[in-house]
């Protein structure tokens, strides 16, 4: 049985405004010292998927610098194991219209990169640590078209769903929506899905011949209430934070600090990231960390609570930085106060300043900024 893994890159970029203005969804750093699209490497590579596709539409550049040959995930970018697919580079289109045009426009590395018998084509919105051999075998097992994960607990009457559906007691779907404010009861999707290869191929052909884009709507949602596609659903029951929003990111990014959520993320299987050795943390003499989780190489003399802080940031005498994310090489001057705000990279902050967001409306300071 061999398996290929397709990882789309910029799926919710626009969704986050200024994080991924310049940078892929994929690429967006997560929890100090890692990248989001690294949970999803990480869980490929631990179930011995050795040849990756990544699509990216733009903003790759970070991306690429980030993953580079693939070493960490025990990949290789020479031999084939890894490649970056660029959509519309072979294709006459020249803008994005959904999953399945990418898909097609990248049909080439589908069709002759390998002999593989299943793909699994995974979102990087999505951060869990999940065994995907097992998945792969129940979708065997299942003998169905297509294997959906998903996930309890996400629908709550107020989050946008991409696909979401309801199973009757012998775990079959009983109903489906796609871009629907589900209630509780629905399950939501990861984003994650399983199909034979053959399969998929041949449902991205008829779906392009027909104008059909969008892959939750167009092929999943509509093959399956004519009986054209078969569907198995496979419920994640480990922790799965959804980063398909501002809030949502800033909001899982803090959920780093609980122990559940840290053991949830990182116990099961080990999450791989590219290697940058540096010095320990100092923590001054009247530094004051509380519920933090910090990096590397950070130079730190104030007082820190509730927050998530990146590689290499210095934070000076005074300053008072509570429920932040600060990223790397960002610096907060003596006697600043700062609650509820995002630092991208590279930020200035300069002494005396104070910037108060709240929870549910972070203040975002963009990278390179000096406030």
């Amino acid at each position: 049985m061999s398996i290929q893994g397709i990882i789309f890159a910029n799926i919710y970029d626009s969704s986050l405004g200024e994080l991924t203005n310049k940078r892929t969804m994929a690429s967006l750093p997560y929890g100090g010292r890692y990248r989001q699209i690294d949970f999803t490497l990480s869980n490929m590579s631990n179930a011995g998927i050795r040849r990756i596709g990544i699509i990216s539409r733009y903003n790759y550049q970070s991306l690429m610098a980030h993953i580079g040959s693939g070493d960490e995930w025990d990949l290789d970018l020479q031999e084939g194991g890894l490649e970056y697919l660029t959509p519309f580079s072979l294709s006459s289109e020249s803008s994005y219209r959904g999953k399945i045009d990418a898909l097609n426009s990248v049909m080439a590395y589908l069709e002759y990169g390998g002999d593989d018998d299943y793909v699994v084509l995974a979102d990087s919105s999505v951060l869990c640590n999940i065994d995907l051999q097992k998945v792969v075998e129940a979708h065997i097992a299942s003998g169905r078209d297509m294997t959906i994960v998903a996930k309890k607990g996400i629908a709550n009457g107020t989050k946008l769903l991409d696909l979401a559906m309801t199973l009757d007691e012998n775990g079959e779907i009983d109903d489906m929506a796609v871009d629907y404010v589900a209630p509780e009861n629905y399950c939501a999707s990861m984003g994650l899905f399983i199909m034979d290869k053959k399969t998929l191929i041949r449902n991205v052909e008829n779906c392009m011949a027909r104008s059909y884009y969008r892959f939750e709507r167009d092929l999943i949602l509509r093959l399956w209430q004519k009986g054209e596609l078969s569907v198995n659903i496979y419920l994640f029951d480990g922790v799965a934070l959804f980063n398909e929003s501002t809030e949502e990111y800033y909001k899982n990014n803090l959920a780093l600090i609980r122990k559940d959520v840290r053991e949830g993320l990182f116990g099961p299987r080990p999450i791989y990231t590219k290697v940058r050795d540096r010095v320990p943390t100092y923590y001054g003499e009247n530094t004051i960390t509380e519920n933090c989780v910090v990096a590397d190489g950070c130079m730190l003399e104030g007082c820190l609570v509730n927050s998530v802080v990146f590689r290499d940031v210095t934070i000076k005498e005074g300053a008072r930085v509570k429920n932040c994310l600060v990223m790397n090489d960002t610096v907060i001057g003596e006697n600043c106060e700062l609650e509820c705000v995002i630092l991208d990279k590279n930020v200035t902050v300069r002494p005396g300043s104070k910037l108060i967001g709240t929870s549910k409306n972070p203040i975002i300071i963009k990278r390179g900024e000096i406030v």
